[in-house]
């Protein structure tokens, strides 16, 4: 058994403090061979998910918001937001589920965030040609730029407009 509690939470969020990307993985399945993946996700305000989606191969996206809040946005093949939902553990919603193909990204809204992760497996890192053009690349002077507008994007906004 692995046990889920706030002694994990803790221990993660500290991880994601003291990282460059603002994040931390706890990985609940045993091997990226596994056909379903598993995984906690502690997340820092600053935190850069560039927009993606998952279409080599099709893949659908569970998250559910354990501890903290978070924004999902999903978007258009031009980059506009189609939507906006506000999820956390004291809000209203608490998940999403992203269908295969949908362009998406997210953003950390409180200090240590805690989400669950579902998605079929075997794992297979985004291919490059899944990541958004239109947004800029993780690591870039412009990222931070793009953190900083999902904080506020709502529907029909769009990067750089």
């Amino acid at each position: 058994m692995t046990p889920i509690d706030n002694e994990l939470f803790t221990a993660l969020c500290d991880q994601a403090e003291d990282a460059p990307r603002r994040r931390a993985h706890h990985l609940l399945h045993a091997s990226h061979d596994e056909p379903v993946q598993r995984m906690l996700i502690a997340l820092q305000p600053g935190t850069y998910f560039r927009p993606h989606r998952h279409t080599t191969p099709p893949k659908w996206e569970l998250m559910m918001v354990l501890k903290g809040a978070v924004a999902w946005l999903g978007f258009d093949d031009e980059g506009r937001v189609t939507s906006r939902t506000e999820a956390g553990a004291h809000k209203q919603a608490k998940g999403l589920e992203y269908p295969p193909g949908t362009w998406h990204a997210l953003v950390c809204l409180t200090p240590d965030t805690v989400l669950f992760e579902c998605k079929p497996g075997p794992f297979a890192p985004v291919a490059e040609q899944d990541f958004a053009l239109w947004a800029p690349p993780e690591g870039s002077p412009r990222a931070g730029d793009c953190v900083r507008w999902m904080l506020r994007a709502r529907p029909g906004d769009r990067f750089g407009d």
